[in-house]
């Protein structure tokens, strides 16, 4: 469960904090009375959940770039933070096969950055690296991947997480352990919920057809992910760094996060069930050239439930629905900030 006398005054420096899962976690940390420093650079979208919900409001944002280290090294030192939580990426796996040098710059050298800020900043006990269920090497297998199961990655974005988590492993036991500080890497399975307006993405694709009463343009409606509500792997971040604090020893690994067996779903599923949760709308597949993408991918989280007592909270139905219902709210002019602490609170009492 969230301590919420261990976050109470706790300093964290957030990277990423103007993204989708970045301003979700920051709105979150605020209401647990949690100093936040977010670096990052502007929102990626226009609308975008940072801007919606008024993270500007409860956070201490500064606009960045994790390739610059000097910058990141000055904000940070300057801070001060007990935690630092690396979550800014490129993450888009189509977009990484357009700009496969940024997609490396931001993902490998910006994470290098991050962790050598982290690493000469006497104050910092903790650090947790976000990447990616897709950082394993995906063989195809129906089993879930375990966390020492083998990196890889086919596409740049992919395998630019799989460096990402031997660069944190190579700083944890180059520098870190030496250091008493805990250094883990978390990986998360396809992360849905209220507020997320990236491009190429399934769920906010959606949601605009919906919207602009189009045909939805699905291009593998077969391909099979683990689907979860965003708050469900932000929640396992917070009960890892928890641990983390205050045994670096044990809790310095890396970590799945998913959902339930019963909720890795098709493409198709997740458009079925939204269709008939919004009302009437189309989908049509698209024909057009894609390039290469998993068609199954699975977390195995037993590690989690037995080592930090987490599991998932919200099925999948469940969290489809506090989709849906967000984004009409969203439509029709509510204060989204309170609508996103009343899913947070909902969330925390199970």
């Amino acid at each position: 469960m969230i301590d919420k006398n261990f976050w109470r005054g706790k300093r964290v420096f957030l990277t990423g904090h103007t993204g989708f899962k970045g301003s979700w976690l920051s709105l979150w940390l605020s209401s647990l009375g949690v100093i936040v420093r977010g670096y990052s650079l502007d929102p990626p979208t226009t609308p975008s959940l940072f801007t919606e919900i008024g993270i500007t409001d409860v956070v201490d944002s500064t606009i960045g770039d994790i390739r610059d280290l000097e910058r990141i090294k000055a904000s940070m030192l300057d801070f001060a933070p007990d935690i630092v939580i690396h979550m800014a990426a490129q993450a888009l796996v189509r977009y990484s096969y357009e700009f496969p040098i940024e997609t490396y710059e931001v993902n490998v050298m910006g994470t290098i950055n991050v962790l050598e800020a982290a690493r000469n900043c006497p104050c910092v006990k903790a650090i947790v690296n976000i990447t990616t269920d897709k950082c394993y090497e995906n063989d195809g297998r129906r089993e879930g991947y375990r966390e020492d199961d083998q990196m890889g990655g086919h596409d740049p974005y992919s395998s630019s997480k799989g460096c990402a988590e031997l660069v944190t492993s190579a700083y944890r036991r180059s520098f870190l352990n030496t250091q008493d500080i805990g250094l883990a890497s978390v990986r998360a399975g396809n992360v849905i919920g209220g507020g997320d307006w990236a491009s190429d993405r399934l769920i906010p694709d959606i949601l605009r057809s919906f919207e602009n009463k189009k045909s939805v343009l699905i291009r593998n409606p077969e391909s099979t992910r683990p689907w979860q509500h965003v708050l469900e792997p932000l929640s396992g971040y917070m009960m890892l760094v928890q641990k983390l604090y205050t045994d670096p020893t044990v809790f310095s690994q890396g970590w799945n996060f998913g959902p339930s067996h019963k909720d890795i779903r098709s493409v198709k599923w997740i458009l079925d069930k939204m269709i008939d949760k919004w009302g009437h709308a189309e989908w049509e597949a698209d024909k057009g050239a894609n390039p290469h993408e998993a068609g199954y991918l699975k977390l195995d989280i037993l590690k989690a439930k037995e080592e930090l007592n987490w599991t998932p909270r919200w099925n999948l139905d469940r969290a489809l629905d506090f989709i849906i219902e967000w984004h009409k709210l969203y439509l029709s002019g509510a204060d989204m900030q309170k609508v996103s602490l009343d899913q947070i609170a909902l969330y925390q009492n199970g």
